[in-house]
């Protein structure tokens, strides 16, 4: 008895997480800003859209790998696509992106973010300087942008897709101010979440958790400090777009994600003996 409830628990679990409706029509001609476009996801993002027949605006901090970007996205048939480069670190940067996309594009129907400032892992990132840093890229820029487009969205009946990190939901050691920028993510998008819904303001929001990211940055960053293996780029954008075009509330790639943030409920306090599977703790605290 104990096993066909099991069973039937799991058979319920992977018909409502995977049953996903996606139609990958209804991206044409959507509208779409998506910050961190130049390198790993958010590149491949951008692919995928274009390929969907979706109007772009592009930005990243870097240009040249910008223009790459946008170039590719023209050959794969992106109706529109156009680019601003700039630097979230900035305060003044998200009110004018948002602004050149509604400007561009004459409203939005998705507002993907997905920018990250990286940090090597160990204890010399946790320092004022870089910690203040972290959180203006990683959380406050978020904030700016969403407060900035939430009109247009509102508007168009949009959606929100907030690209974060398994380190949002799961701590580990190494990573106190990337992990809480992400935790602050996923704090803000889930309030913001409650107070639409009670206003009833038809934007939906899906947070997106991921992995390692599939980019040479990342990687250098916990280079001999996690074992852990990066997502492969393309097929985690994609979990990221079915998630955005269905109005999902969450992504979670790879799916095993998912469960270890259930089990993290259960068993909020891992043993060293499970984070040491995972990291490289001498290199890390020498970091």
């Amino acid at each position: 008895m104990k096993v066909l409830l099991l069973t039937g628990l799991g058979a319920l679990f992977f018909a409502y997480y995977w049953d996903d409706n996606f139609d990958p029509a209804s991206l044409q001609g959507a509208r779409v800003l998506l910050t961190g476009a130049n390198a790993g996801v958010g590149e491949e993002l951008a692919y995928h859209y274009a390929r969907l027949g979706s109007h772009l605006v592009l930005t990243a901090h870097t240009e040249a790998l910008l223009q790459k970007v946008v170039g590719n996205c023209r050959k794969l048939g992106a109706p529109k696509v156009f680019y601003i480069a700039a630097d979230m670190a900035s305060p003044e940067a998200p009110e004018s992106v948002v602004q050149f996309a509604l400007d561009k594009l004459g409203g939005l129907d998705y507002l993907v973010l997905n920018h990250i400032g990286g940090a090597p892992a160990g204890t010399r990132a946790r320092s004022r300087q870089a910690t203040r840093w972290l959180m203006q890229v990683n959380f406050v820029s978020y904030v700016q942008l969403t407060s900035r487009a939430l009109p247009s969205l509102t508007d168009s009946k949009g959606s929100l897709v907030v690209v974060s990190s398994l380190l949002g939901r799961v701590p580990t050691s190494f990573s106190t101010p990337y992990s809480a920028a992400k935790f602050a993510l996923d704090g803000f998008f889930g309030s913001l979440r409650r107070e639409l819904d009670v206003q009833d303001v038809n934007v939906a929001i899906t947070m997106c958790v991921l992995g390692l990211r599939d980019r040479a940055s990342a990687a250098e960053a916990v280079r001999g400090v996690t074992r852990v293996q990066a997502a492969p780029g393309p097929k985690a954008a994609l979990a990221v777009i079915r998630g955005g075009a269905t109005r999902a509330a969450g992504v979670f790639y790879p799916w095993r994600f998912r469960l270890l943030c259930l089990l993290r409920r259960w068993l909020p306090r891992p043993r060293a003996w499970f984070i040491r599977q995972e990291l490289n703790v001498t290199a890390a605290a020498a970091a």
